[in-house]
């Protein structure tokens, strides 16, 4: 199906007490694996371009890889920004057809990063696509941060709420606990910090750096008003596991794709584990819609039996 913008998504998350699960699109083998997955899972799902894939492929490409995948499937899929680094990064995204913008002012000054993500605001609303900012800063692990460092850096709630209401933004990426790139899941989130930005904003929040956050945080996280979950550095981790397995396997294997699949498979498997915690499958109809109310209790109840 054609690409679809975030805020019914989000809507619906909030009310249901979901998160939709947010992908980082690296190659094509593991935008497949997002895609199928959230096909065979009936999930919606969103495609992230970092930084890296932007470096990595080119912007193009990798928006041409979504939108092919996308319109092999009938679950909703996003196409979305992440860590947009400028005004005019994002006027390119938009002209690619991206359906959810970002840009991350996390390191500019309060002011500064006003003033940006209200243009940016500005020209997506004009084209009916969403905008997602930041404000807190969500650290880097390779930085060696301590916990004090982490608590500092958090996102303030009377400030979240000013933010929003000068900038318009529709959504907002919180620091609350997470850190980028963690290898092991051992962070655990200020779940207070979460419900008292949801209640002052009223806002769907963001949560960036998931993969080093413990499973029961982050349900946690979702309780108290997080709606789209990013998801990275444990997909990449399970697309390197998988190739390294062929190698092992296959030593004199000269085929590559014949690696790159049992990296896809393993991807795949980590997409639908995400997707299940974060209570997002079984959420879409034969025709691309959400499923009421009660099909979904009684899909959930049928799934606690099995």
């Amino acid at each position: 199906m054609p690409l679809v913008t975030s805020q019914a998504l989000f809507a619906r998350a909030m009310k249901d007490r979901f998160a939709i699960g947010a992908f980082n699109a690296n190659n094509m083998e593991q935008i497949q694996a997002i895609v199928e997955t959230a096909q065979e899972e009936r999930a919606p799902v969103i495609l992230q371009v970092s930084q890296g894939a932007i470096r990595y492929c080119g912007l193009s490409m990798a928006a041409g890889m979504v939108k092919i995948a996308a319109s092999l499937v009938d679950v909703p899929v996003v196409l979305h920004l992440d860590h947009g680094t400028d005004f005019e990064q994002n006027v390119r995204c938009l002209r690619e057809g991206f359906t959810s913008l970002m840009f991350d002012g996390s390191k500019l000054s309060f002011d500064d990063n006003v003033a940006v993500t209200s243009q940016v605001t500005t020209i997506a609303h004009a084209c009916g696509i969403p905008v997602e900012a930041e404000l807190g800063k969500v650290l880097q692990a390779k930085d060696n941060v301590t916990a004090a460092e982490v608590k500092a850096a958090m996102t303030d709630p009377d400030e979240a709420k000013k933010f929003l209401e000068l900038t318009r933004a529709d959504s907002l990426a919180v620091a609350v606990g997470s850190v980028h790139a963690m290898e092991a899941q051992a962070a655990e989130l200020d779940l207070q910090r979460i419900a008292e930005i949801r209640d002052t904003t009223g806002a769907p929040l963001v949560l960036h750096g998931s993969s080093g956050v413990t499973d029961a945080s982050l349900v946690g996280a979702i309780e108290n008003g997080v709606v789209k979950i990013n998801v990275a550095t444990f997909l990449n981790q399970g697309f390197v596991a998988g190739i390294k397995q062929g190698v092992a396997e296959s030593p004199d294997n000269v085929d590559p794709r014949k690696w790159l699949t049992i990296g896809r498979d393993m991807v795949k498997e980590r997409v639908r584990e995400k997707i299940r915690l974060f209570k997002s499958n079984g959420r879409i109809d034969s025709a691309g819609g959400f499923v009421s109310a009660a099909t979904q209790h009684r899909s959930s109840d049928l799934g606690a039996l099995e």
